[in-house]
């Protein structure tokens, strides 16, 4: 996998730039009908949605945290409570998950985020070389090691997703 330039550069590509990791962009044109911008990804790009990945923000007992999970799966909540150490965790208001973040519903990345987030990656990723995120907006993709997520966002790695 060769690095490459942000071809319109977004933080999450400026990011991995600056730390010289290895990753590939994928650019696929968004269609604002599909009902799931995670398979639309995936259909666009190719990819089983096992290694596309998409970025949830959850109120974690009120502290904003990032859940990257499967596009083929869902978020247990509680899973991820008990992943950080919560007792509680409910999905973020859209709103405030796009102030925090800096990114739009649907392009939200787990890296290069304005607010950076306590962030939590499924342990099915280390199942596959490489997993596709979001690159920070709708249509752009970067595809990436599993490890190099995990130590940009310095991620916990826990079972959170569901099939």
């Amino acid at each position: 996998m060769a690095k490459k330039k942000a071809p319109a550069g977004t933080p999450a590509i400026a990011a991995l730039t600056s730390a010289q990791a290895a990753f590939t962009v994928h650019a696929y044109e968004h269609d604002p009908a599909h009902p799931s911008y995670g398979e639309e990804a995936a259909q666009a790009m190719g990819v089983s949605p096992d290694r596309v990945f998409k970025t949830l923000v959850a109120d974690v007992d009120g502290v904003l945290a990032v859940a990257v999970v499967p596009v083929s799966g869902s978020l247990d909540l509680k899973a991820l409570a008990a992943a950080l150490g919560a007792k509680r965790a409910v999905m973020a208001d859209p709103a405030l998950a796009e102030r925090t973040t800096g990114y739009v519903r649907g392009g939200i990345s787990p890296l290069g985020q304005r607010k950076r987030l306590r962030t939590v990656l499924d342990v099915s990723a280390q199942a596959h070389a490489t997993i596709c995120i979001s690159a920070g907006r709708r249509g752009l993709e970067v595809e990436l090691p599993p490890a190099t997520l995990t130590t940009l966002t310095s991620a916990t790695l826990a079972p959170i997703a569901r099939p």
